[in-house]
């Protein structure tokens, strides 16, 4: 049933003073032809127009990240695929998904494999770049792709997309505009996680050696050297098997359940439950077989197959601390095979490392950091959650189901 004051179009229910056009009736479309490209393009070190490749162009922003230039002179020769304020840029290979508005005159170029839109004065650019991000644009995507393997749009294609319009450009600005703010959420939280990461692994890194000391422990700071290098005093050199040992996993095709209470790992992770857990106390993990480079820690029971190794720690030993140590290891240097790589569990205890001789600093150290993948994961979640709203409200936005003005 057609709500009142929408209409049914080839591209689902949208207002009636809406409409669905082609791309082409909108904007001018350009590439850099290939011969142009084997011909004339002259890469310049030192030249004075920035050149766009696929990676350079983001989710509604350009990166400068390991740019090519070329000389003004031969940008001013290739005017038709050289860039101005307020045309939108779009991966035509590979990396097909992202747009984004130029803002600066004069400042970039684009190489072969991206396309040049520039917006006639009914459409605003910031509207089209969220377009040919949203579902929509990606459906024509896949409208026109002929290839299983990369993604390949050609702009006689490009042409023929179909674009869900506002009448108002007004309201075109004011669907980009909040379109735009939550972006700039999604920006900041991910800088703000990248930061948080930072700091957590130089924190982790000073603390793990006793360069960082925790109030209450170690106040003097008096240090000795060691084999490893220069420790506390009150630390020691030890070597893994002095703290655990290392266990071998099992098969699971005997205890595995469809609702298992307990997971059952491999070194990728998870593959399946068990009500019957192989080892029910706090564990470090590492990968025998494949991937051996990524431990895990446990405190609720488990089960692991023969590619993880599981450990049992002495109880005047904290796992978790051991589970941070374990991220520092250089596991592939342990590699024993030529093929798949893998670990050997005596080579594993044999493995030396600092270690506080005080339980009670062990956990101190261990809490700190734990907190701190506390506060990672919960800006993750929220991350997650705004990039599911975003995709909502984009669908909303775009199809008109929600009107702004």
């Amino acid at each position: 049933m057609v709500r009142e004051g929408y209409k049914q179009t080839e591209m689902g229910m949208i207002p009636e003073d809406w409409s669905v056009v082609l791309l082409s009736s909108i904007s001018k479309i350009t590439r850099l032809a290939g011969y142009e490209y084997s011909t004339v393009w002259n890469e310049t070190p030192n030249g004075e127009i920035i050149a766009l490749r696929g990676f350079n162009i983001g989710a509604n922003k350009i990166n400068n990240r390991d740019i090519v230039r070329i000389s003004n002179q031969l940008s001013m020769r290739l005017r038709r695929s050289r860039l101005y304020c307020g045309d939108v840029v779009y991966p035509c290979v590979g990396t097909i998904g992202n747009a984004a508005v130029v803002e600066e005159d004069d400042k970039y170029h684009i190489q072969q494999n991206i396309a040049k839109i520039t917006p006639h004065k009914e459409l605003y650019p910031y509207y089209l770049a969220c377009y040919l991000m949203s579902i929509y644009g990606l459906k024509e995507v896949d409208r026109f792709n002929a290839t299983s393997s990369q993604p390949n749009v050609l702009v006689g294609s490009l042409r023929k997309y179909r674009v869900i319009l506002p009448k108002e450009i007004g309201e075109q600005k004011t669907i980009a505009q909040v379109l735009s703010d939550v972006d700039a959420l999604i920006d900041g939280l991910e800088k703000l996680i990248a930061k948080k990461r930072d700091i957590k692994t130089a924190t982790m890194q000073g603390l793990l050696a006793g360069k960082i000391r925790l109030p209450g422990f170690g106040e003097g700071k008096v240090y000795k050297q060691t084999e490893l290098g220069e420790i506390p005093e009150d630390w020691e050199v030890i070597e893994l098997g002095d703290v655990l040992s290392v266990h071998h996993g099992k098969d699971q095709k005997q205890v595995e359940t469809q609702c298992g209470s307990y997971p059952i790992l491999a070194s990728g992770g998870e593959i399946g439950r068990t009500d019957t857990p192989l080892y029910s106390k706090p564990s470090v993990l590492i990968g025998r077989k494949g991937t051996i480079d990524k431990p895990m820690y446990m405190e609720q029971p488990f089960w692991t197959v023969d590619t993880l190794f599981y450990t049992e720690i002495n109880e005047a030993s904290s796992a978790k601390f051991l589970y941070y140590k374990f991220a520092l290891i250089d596991w592939y240097s342990y590699n024993e095979a030529s093929g798949v790589p893998s670990l050997n569990a005596k080579s594993i205890t044999k493995i030396p490392l600092t270690i506080p001789t005080i339980f009670e600093e062990q956990q101190a150290i261990a809490t700190v950091l734990s907190d701190m993948d506390e506060e990672i994961l919960s800006l993750q979640v929220r991350l997650n959650k705004t990039k599911v709203i975003k995709k909502g409200v984009m669908q909303e936005l775009l199809t008109g189901n929600i009107r702004l003005v």
